[in-house]
């Protein structure tokens, strides 16, 4: 069985498209333990009497694990398989999910919170999975649309989540215990999904690694080493903190945001939060259909032209976000820049598959970690006592650009190298 070269999206038939649907309602599941709480940071701020300068180390905290355990997660792929990578990861990460309820101060909070953030590490196992289940003429798009999918689930859950936390109030529980009770809701769900995708994937479409005997670890170097060696991998790691960092980073304060500076309720700044998430639904499948087709005629140097100029679009719709303070004119600058935002995710996922085959899982998840530093790196930002958000979001953008301005000057096309499941499966 081969990689498919049509992606028909509405169909389950198959190993590839099962493996693709279930890749991508595992990464949108995992946004629920991941920023389950995000939308919920008023009541745990009161809770727990938080403040700015907590709130900031809890931002970081959130996705500062995610940056280690992307890196290694794509070396377990590239060793165990996808298969039992992300069971594991769904397993073991359900437990502080429904734990952090048992937070009663700041600390253990904080500590929690940079646990449950190595659930972000799903997003290299979907990508890797999805790029040795689809040909070359159209990885770019299957990768964007499970990316953009499983993105969604950031939208979603700060639509959702306020909902169960009014569930919680509405069975009569205080504030205070609501929220806690809430967080059990997704840490169940993802030991649902780890089931599934146990019993109803495989690593590629030929088998799992474990039946494929002509299969051999590379004993020469390391896959880490490799993808590590080529500067191109550092670029999309750039670039990638410039589009995937800041959509972490707004996920974790736009509700905040919105409900402290324009006086919004909490379920009102959810749904506003909520619709920057929904971009995903097809905003970043976009960026890697335009992506494929970019690249089938220009090659990886127009791959690349095409994601320096999203970043730099990107940047300078945060910097009018940030520079508004009319809340209708708010919501349009997010609505734009999202949309080349997440364009950016799905162009920069494009070029992944196509910088070292032997390498796959490393590259992906140097690149994917490249997304959590940068909103590691944001979130000193918010942090700050003496920076206002606006100011935040207005550095942000200026630097988003000028991000967009180094891929530009990037020599992608040193060798265009596609993803190829039988080089990947054997030595």
């Amino acid at each position: 069985m081969k990689p498919l070269e049509k992606l028909n999206m509405f169909s389950f038939k198959g190993v590839q498209m099962r493996t693709f649907h279930l890749s991508w309602i595992a990464f949108f599941m995992c946004f629920f333990g991941w920023f389950g709480l995000a939308p919920l940071m008023k009541v745990i701020k009161d809770d727990l009497g938080l403040s700015k300068e907590q709130i900031g180390n809890i931002i970081i905290a959130s996705v500062a694990a995610t940056v280690v355990a992307r890196v290694l997660i794509g070396r377990l792929c590239d060793t165990f398989g996808p298969r039992k990578t992300y069971t594991v990861l769904l397993a073991v990460c359900a437990i502080p999910v429904m734990a952090v309820g048992l937070s009663y101060n700041y600390e253990t909070f904080l500590l929690f919170r940079l646990a449950i953030g190595v659930i972000g590490a799903s997003f290299v196992i979907t990508q890797y999975h999805t790029s040795v289940m689809f040909d070359k003429k159209i990885v770019g798009t299957a990768n964007a649309v499970t990316g953009g999918w499983g993105n969604l689930g950031g939208g979603v859950t700060n639509m959702v989540m306020p909902l169960i936390f009014a569930a919680f109030i509405g069975l009569g529980y205080l504030p205070s215990t609501a929220w806690r009770l809430a967080m059990i809701v997704p840490g169940i769900l993802l030991l649902i999904i780890a089931a599934l995708y146990w019993f109803y994937t495989q690593d590629t479409p030929a088998g799992n690694f474990d039946d494929l005997p002509d299969r051999v670890v590379n004993k020469k170097e390391s896959s880490l080493g490799e993808a590590a060696k080529d500067y191109r991998t550092w670029i999309l790691f750039l670039a990638y903190g410039a589009c995937f960092g800041i959509e972490v980073t707004f996920d974790n304060v736009a509700a905040l945001y919105f409900a402290e500076k324009y006086g919004a309720s909490l379920t009102m700044a959810g749904i506003l939060a909520g619709s920057f998430g929904f971009m995903n639904l097809f905003a970043r499948a976009m960026g890697g259909i335009v992506a494929d087709k970019v690249g089938n005629r220009f090659g990886m140097a127009g791959k690349g032209f095409l994601l320096a100029g999203l970043l730099v679009l990107e940047g300078l719709g945060i910097v009018y976000f940030g520079l508004t303070d009319n809340i209708t004119l708010a919501i349009i600058a997010m609505i734009t820049f999202a949309m080349f935002l997440k364009m950016a995710n799905g162009t920069t996922y494009a070029m992944v598959p196509f910088i070292n085959r032997k390498a796959l899982g490393s590259v992906s998840g140097i690149v994917g970690a490249g997304g959590n530093v940068g909103a590691v790196l944001a979130g000193f930002l918010f942090k700050s006592p003496s920076i206002t958000y606006s100011d935040a979001f207005i550095y942000i953008g200026i630097a988003v650009a000028v991000i967009g301005g180094v891929v530009a000057f990037t020599r992608f096309s040193l060798r265009e190298v596609p993803v190829s499941e039988s080089e990947l499966v054997a030595a």
